[in-house]
């Protein structure tokens, strides 16, 4: 029992470390990767497609195989799944493109269009590859859709047309397409929740993770209530849900707050609550303790380089050493520990603009 413990315990470390590095933008990429809550999302922002998707045949779209520098190129998810045209045996593969943004990007609209243009040019390839007529050629459609979760209003139109100056009359040249957009910290709790899909309760919680902690308190009650309503067969779902709800508590409230927080997960879920929260203090230990090294490293290569410095140069002005102490930037310490190193002058050291 002690070893299925000791291994449940691994597992769940290997599970938060990487979402705990980054909880804003990665806990919800970790989400949507359950066909469910991409099936609630839609159901949120359009019905009408909604019911249209076979979300029981959506497929993550692997993009391990593309080139590193294309990757970098692609959006946050990408899945295909069959959409009915008319009749149940009427359908079509499309495509559904999630972008979650956590700050406002005024180019957002100009990135979508460069994204549904590298799948659509990864289509051609593979054409071109299989050597399939052109006669053939049929490219997927694209859904669109960006995810925000910031606090900010955002304020940019989600079209290419943000990021240019252009006269009306020139506005018809430019390429232009719907996308669907789910501001999470402004829309309506009703709008969330119209669906009763469990995916929106959870959302509400997000929507009100720095809401006072009654208000938080409820949210937190009432997603859970919606998730104990799910089948049997969603018992994965709903753990992914619960592990969400102990990630937001310890990443995003006040500590004085976590045990209570937590408790209230506790009382009202079947899952293993208790381990979750030692796993992810482990995980948080190790955190700290590395952001602790990293902190002393840079400090040393600090205290170096102002050592190496006043002794190549003993007139240093006590303004470049203290502008030393604020650099962060690893890369650039090394560079400027190089240049000191072989300079001759004072004058053979790149400061950018340092102590000025």
């Amino acid at each position: 029992m002690a070893q299925d413990t000791t291994s449940r315990e691994q597992e769940l470390r290997e599970l938060y470390k990487p979402i705990l590095t980054n909880f804003q933008d990665r806990s919800i990429k970790w989400l949507l990767e359950d066909k469910e809550n991409v099936r609630g999302l839609i159901e949120i922002l359009t019905k009408e497609l909604a019911d249209l998707i076979d979300f029981s045949q959506l497929e993550f779209q692997d993009r391990t195989s593309m080139s590193s520098k294309l990757r970098e190129q692609v959006s946050d998810m990408l899945f295909s799944v069959p959409f009915k045209k008319g009749s149940e045996t009427d359908e079509l593969l499309i495509y559904i493109l999630i972008e979650h943004q956590s700050t406002v990007d005024v180019s957002m609209g100009f990135r979508l269009l460069f994204y549904m243009m590298n799948i659509w040019d990864a289509q051609r390839q593979r054409w071109e590859q299989d050597n399939v007529s052109k006669s053939e050629w049929r490219l997927r459609p694209i859904l669109p859709i960006v995810f925000y979760s910031g606090d900010r209003r955002w304020h940019v139109p989600l079209s290419v047309t943000a990021i240019m100056d252009i006269p009306e009359v020139l506005t018809r040249f430019v390429p232009n397409f719907d996308t669907l957009f789910l501001n999470v910290k402004k829309i309506e709790t009703t709008e969330l929740t119209k669906t009763d899909h469990p995916f929106g309760w959870l959302l509400k919680v997000l929507q009100n993770e720095k809401s006072d902690k009654e208000i938080i308190k409820e949210a937190l009650t009432e997603a859970i209530a919606s998730l104990n309503t799910l089948e049997s067969e969603q018992a994965e779902w709903r753990k992914r849900a619960i592990h969400y709800f102990v990630m937001l508590i310890t990443s995003r409230r006040p500590s004085g707050e976590h045990n209570e927080l937590i408790d209230l997960v506790n009382q009202h879920s079947e899952e293993e609550v208790e381990l979750m929260v030692k796993s992810m203090a482990d995980v948080m230990m190790e955190k700290g303790i590395e952001q602790g090294k990293a902190q002393g490293e840079m400090e040393a290569k600090q205290v170096a380089i102002i050592k190496l410095m006043t002794h190549q140069f003993p007139d240093v002005p006590h303004t470049f050493v203290e502008a030393i102490h604020e650099i962060q930037e690893r890369a650039r310490l090394d560079t400027l520990f190089d240049q000191i190193l072989t300079a001759t002058s004072f004058d053979d050291i790149d400061l950018n603009g340092i102590g000025s």
